[in-house]
């Protein structure tokens, strides 16, 4: 098994994490395993190109965007000259 050190925790942060651990009767470290199993496991990568920009656009609602009207289609210039 790999272990890492993490530096410069914010000192809040570190409080929360062990209120949460406490509410889960698990020590701080087992929490912090826990914490990157869900975000790391349970999230899935998009599998092609058009899924990933959907899924980084996403959050920005776009469908809610107003569409503006569309203008009149301008004359060609008259190139014959």
């Amino acid at each position: 098994m790999a272990s890492i050190t993490i530096r410069n925790l914010d000192e809040s942060l570190k409080t929360k994490l062990r209120l949460q651990s406490a509410q889960h009767g698990c020590s701080m470290e087992a929490e912090v395993r826990n914490i990157l199993r869900q975000v790391l496991i349970t999230s899935t990568v998009p599998s092609d190109f058009a899924d990933r920009i959907h899924q980084r656009f996403a959050r920005l609602h776009v469908d809610s965007l107003p569409i503006p009207a569309r203008q009149a289609v301008r004359t060609p210039p008259d190139m014959d000259l």
